[in-house]
């Protein structure tokens, strides 16, 4: 059974009303800015790159925690889901939407994902992002351009990226959309 509520025309008058000059209230305001989007594009930097580190010190079971961490904190996927399109990933396992997923595209070691051998394993030392274009929508923004990594070699290559972006309930922008590709060079 459905309950409904009405509000009458006189109450709702009462309720948007004016507000009395000595009457406070606490405003919250969750947009996102310009800043928190190249924070959290730099903070992906780093974080990819502390993976690699915690390969290169500890092994893959090492940066397999590092990785978790960072996934927990950088992604929603606690907060009801991220659609993540990894780089380097063919069908049937194109799409990682689960936390499961975007771990062992990562950092590999997971059987349910036989052609993942670890991403963040490549021996990075440096992550920069060249950011073309960010919309801001309020507590979303999506930010769009490209990744450059280089491994300790100095080999370096770029890919497209395509973050989108949400504000969680403790301020920090969470991943909700991730989009990689490899550039394409016109012929």
């Amino acid at each position: 059974m459905r309950t409904l509520f009405a509000v009458s025309a006189t109450a709702l008058a009462l309720m948007s009303g004016p507000v009395a000059a000595s009457q406070t209230a606490n405003i919250f305001n969750s947009n996102i800015t310009e800043q928190e989007v190249f924070n959290a594009q730099q903070g992906w930097c780093s974080a990819l790159v502390s993976i690699s580190e915690a390969n290169m010190k500890g092994g893959q079971a090492q940066a397999k925690q590092v990785a978790e961490q960072v996934i927990d904190s950088a992604y929603a996927y606690d907060n009801g889901g991220v659609l993540f399109k990894p780089t380097l990933t063919v069908a049937p396992q194109t799409f990682r939407s689960t936390r499961r997923g975007a771990l062992a595209y990562f950092v590999g070691g997971d059987s349910s994902f036989p052609n993942d051998s670890g991403f963040a394993l490549g021996d990075w030392t440096k992550c920069d992002v060249i950011t073309d274009g960010v919309l801001l929508m309020g507590n979303t923004a999506i930010s769009m351009g490209q990744v450059t990594v280089t491994n300790k070699q100095g080999q370096s290559t770029t890919v497209d990226k395509t973050w989108g972006w949400m504000k969680d309930s403790q301020g920090n922008l969470r991943i909700v959309l991730h989009h990689s590709s490899l550039e394409h060079m016109a012929k």
